[in-house]
């Protein structure tokens, strides 16, 4: 193995200094005064590489490129050249002592902790031009972090002694690592991340993501399903808690149900109800229930999705207490779930205008804390849900009841729960058929009405028409479930260019509002429909395929040559729109009911019909994209600007520059799945 590994190392070194020739004084200069300790790698595996090649490799990698050349042509005479085969650890954290630094010149690696579990608890991708172990020698202890190649990585190493010499003597050198080095927060953070704890801090700060159910449950109180409601209340009272969990009359152990204040207010105080009934008789059942080791995130999104405040907290299959909707908004200041409770507290549709602009300020904290796109996405769509079904409750109340059954359909990101900042209107009315000429007439009145004052409402809220029409106003979008049925069935089976494009819209419809059954009914239909529809497939497949990956064949970005956007490439339609295709064409063709893109990926691996590892590379891939997406457009609400999806990679880290390069590779590989699907022949 190290003889194959210095025969590489040999070749590589030939391939770069056949640019540049080595001098005998050169040469000589290699075994100078400073030859550290080498204790971690083997002297025989590093190689001398011409001096002038480590130069232009300085002078393009920050803070190097601030330093003369005499010193430049100094470090290079020092430096060695090794390399380190795809899946190799470099470092260990805890145990590796640093006697180079690492600065990689051709591959990449991985950077991670891991928690007592074995889970990795911090993940961080370092490319060309990335630094290894300068915070511990700067700080003079082992490593902090475990380092692990993902390719076949190349590394120019510098001597401690030299590294540590440039930040004494080099202000400008000094200052670049020293700058994002606090050795008492990194010290701290690291602590953490190695012994997984959890530390309260103050209420400004934000736990989401790392503080669990467990960690915030309140003591479990119950009570006896047979005692009266008054002596459940007297204890609720007694132990100052909002809440009581109901256990079985002949087991303890046994939860039944639970009540709460809202329940003593609303069923008891508020129609008068014997106070000497049994608790059993107020109460809600089944108990809903989180496991303990659920991230208070997932506590929050089950809330919020459910409609409740309290949840029951299990451990080992027992409730071990209560976690509220009141534990969790204190640990926040801009609470998610403070926002949905002033949303379903509003009695004025023009009151829901304030609220739904702040949503942009919650989000804003969650990807402060780290979150990541699918949970972002999954919060903006519960926020955009209850401002929509709050508007439209709020509305059938001012125009009646209508006069027939119906249900608002969402399209598009909203039907796949994609929202971002920047998310144009796509809706639809389906209404049950009509039973003769007066009810369809009433039926098209009222509709009619009512979807004109709805799109007003959603504009007001910040959010904007669709340019193409595609909103309930429009008279062919709202209409009856036969009709919608009719126009199905001709998209599939007469396909052309503006049905396919109906297809991306309209395919992707959930239940927003209304009479979620004529949504089901509608689905089941299409699903039925598409089955063995190879042909209308086909197309929609290769629709997919004319979307250019924006990688060069030297895997350069594809930007915009001129006008508003020069330079920039729009991440939704050349990143994103190849996997939402993708997952939209074969969760057509399997019969695939989710609409979401991710539990689309999901339910095709579980079904085995795609591979587990490219599941894992494409949801990885899509999150990436959408992740930078949402960053990019807060950054422009934040600065008054109208967010859009154009990205400039010269504004990206190098990281982030790579990571990006790496996501946009996969789409290669969905390509390739759906050209072996449905070949041009």
């Amino acid at each position: 193995m190290v003889y194959t590994k210095n025969i590489l190392i040999f070749y590589y070194v030939i391939m770069l200094n056949v640019k540049n020739s080595i001098t005998e004084q050169d040469l000589s200069c290699n075994s100078a005064t400073i030859e550290p300790k080498m204790t971690n790698f083997n002297q025989n595996d590093a190689h001398v590489v011409a001096p002038e090649m480590v130069i232009s490799f300085f002078k393009g990698i920050m803070p190097f490129n601030t330093l003369d050349e005499e010193t430049l042509r100094f470090l290079a005479r020092h430096c060695r050249i090794d390399f380190f085969p795809k899946g190799t650890r470099i470092l260990t954290a805890d145990t590796t002592e640093l006697t180079h630094l690492y600065l990689i010149q051709r591959g990449g690696v991985k950077a991670f902790l891991e928690n007592n579990n074995g889970e990795v608890i911090l993940k961080d991708f370092r490319g060309e031009g990335a630094y290894i172990g300068a915070l511990a020698i700067i700080r003079g202890t082992s490593a902090n972090l475990n380092i692990e190649t993902v390719e076949d990585t190349f590394c120019f190493l510098l001597p401690r002694e030299i590294f540590l010499d440039l930040i004494k003597n080099e202000t400008s050198f000094a200052h670049f690592y020293l700058k994002s080095f606090s050795e008492k927060i990194v010290t701290t953070a690291y602590n953490e991340l190695r012994h997984n704890k959890v530390v309260l801090r103050s209420n400004k700060d934000l736990y989401l993501f790392s503080i669990r159910a467990g960690d915030l449950v309140k003591a479990l109180r119950k009570v006896v399903a047979s005692a009266t409601i008054q002596e459940a209340a007297a204890l609720m009272s007694e132990h100052r808690v909002g809440c009581l969990l109901v256990h079985d009359v002949t087991d303890a152990e046994k939860i039944i149900g639970i009540i709460t204040d809202r329940d003593l207010r609303s069923k008891v105080v508020a129609t008068g109800m014997d106070f000497q009934l049994p608790t059993q008789t107020i109460m809600s059942s089944p108990v809903q229930t989180v496991l303990s080791q659920a991230l208070c995130f997932d506590v929050l999104l089950k809330m919020m999705t459910i409609g409740v405040h309290h949840l029951a907290v299990e451990r080992n299959g027992r409730i071990m207490g209560v976690i509220t909707s009141h534990d969790i908004m204190l640990l926040q200041g801009h609470s998610p779930y403070y926002l949905l409770k002033e949303i379903r507290g509003q009695q004025q549709i023009a009151g829901l205008y304030p609220l739904a602009k702040k949503i942009p300020e919650v989000i804003r904290g969650l990807i402060e804390e780290g979150a990541k796109a699918r949970n972002i996405t999954q919060i903006i769509a519960i926020l955009n849900d209850h401002i929509l079904e709050r508007l439209l409750t709020l509305l059938e109340k001012e125009l009646g009841l209508p006069p027939v059954p119906y249900c608002w359909l969402l399209l598009g990101s909203e039907g796949r729960r994609e929202q971002t900042f920047k998310t144009d209107q796509d809706n639809a009315i389906i209404y049950a058929d009509t039973k003769n000429e007066s009810q369809k007439q009433a039926a098209e009145k009222y509709f009619k009405v009512f979807a004109d004052k709805a799109i007003e409402h959603l504009v007001n809220c910040g959010y904007p028409l669709c340019p193409g029409k595609v909103m309930a106003i429009n008279p062919l979008w709202c209409q009856p479930l036969s009709a919608w049925k009719r126009y199905f069935a001709h998209w599939i089976y007469e396909p052309n260019q503006q049905e396919l494009r109906y297809a991306t819209i309209f395919y992707d419809f959930r239940a927003g509002f209304g009479n979620a059954m004529l949504a089901d009914e509608l689905r089941v239909h299409l699903n039925r429909q598409i089955a063995g529809q190879d042909l209308f497939l086909f197309h929609l497949a290769r629709q997919c395929l004319e979307i250019r990956i924006p990688l060069s064949f030297f895997k350069n970005f594809i930007v915009e040559k001129n006008g508003e956007h020069k330079n920039q490439l729009d991440i939704k339609q050349q990143g994103l729109t190849p996997f939402v295709n993708f997952a939209r064409v074969l969760a057509l063709k399997f019969g695939v009911k989710e609409t979401n893109t991710l539990a689309r990926l999901k339910a095709l691996m579980e079904g085995e019909l795609i591979q587990r590892e490219l599941w894992s590379s494409a949801s990885e891939a899509y999150e990436l994209q959408m992740q930078q997406r949402l960053v990019h457009q807060l950054r422009q609400l934040e600065t008054g600007i109208i967010p859009d999806n154009y990205i400039d990679p010269a504004d990206l880290s190098d990281l982030e520059r790579r990571m990006l390069k790496e996501s946009f590779a996969v789409i290669e590989r969905l390509y390739g799945v759906l050209e072996q699907m449905y070949p041009v022949t």
